[in-house]
């Protein structure tokens, strides 16, 4: 099972209102848990390889209930309308692909949909976020090696 099937799980068990789900595949076993207060799961991934890992639990969504993609509408106010680009995942936010080369995006920069605009390490793995909309990157939200949670605002785009 790989990272994006995994992030697509925790989301969908996130959006559902399900409890518990228990997935077993070959050498791998996740178990996901929601709480009762904001549905913010817990993971617990095991590999039977030499080593076995568990995911720390999740906070509390900061905005409104998670959306079902990582792309969604800026709370009704000025930036009505811009798109935010959120966190798919939960991990350390850096805004360069390695700490002697360029940063992906600045603000004020256009972007394509698929243009790689920040990475997540998460398990000590970095992966790359990519755009899912065009247009001109109007804020980052994040400063550079913060952590960031899952579905946290990183991004304002203006698609038009």
């Amino acid at each position: 099972m790989d990272l994006k099937e995994i992030q697509n799980l925790i989301k969908f068990v996130s959006n559902s209102g399900v409890a518990e789900v228990k997935l077993e595949t070959g050498d791998v076993k996740i178990t996901i848990r929601t709480t009762l207060e904001g549905h913010a799961p817990e993971i617990t991934y095991l590999q039977q390889a030499p080593m076995q890992q568990a995911l720390p639990q999740a906070a509390p969504a900061v905005a409104a209930p998670a959306p079902e993609a990582p792309v969604a509408a800026a709370p009704a106010d000025e930036s009505s309308k811009y798109v935010t680009i959120k966190s798919p995942i939960i991990g350390t936010f850096y805004r360069k692909p390695a700490p002697d080369k360029p940063m992906f995006t600045e603000v004020g920069n256009t972007i394509a949909k698929g243009d790689v605009l920040c990475v997540i390490e998460a398990m000590k793995l970095f992966n790359e976020i990519e755009s899912e909309v065009s247009g001109k990157i109007v804020k980052i939200l994040v400063d550079d090696m913060s952590p960031v949670e899952f579905d946290q605002p990183l991004f304002l785009v203006d698609p038009s």
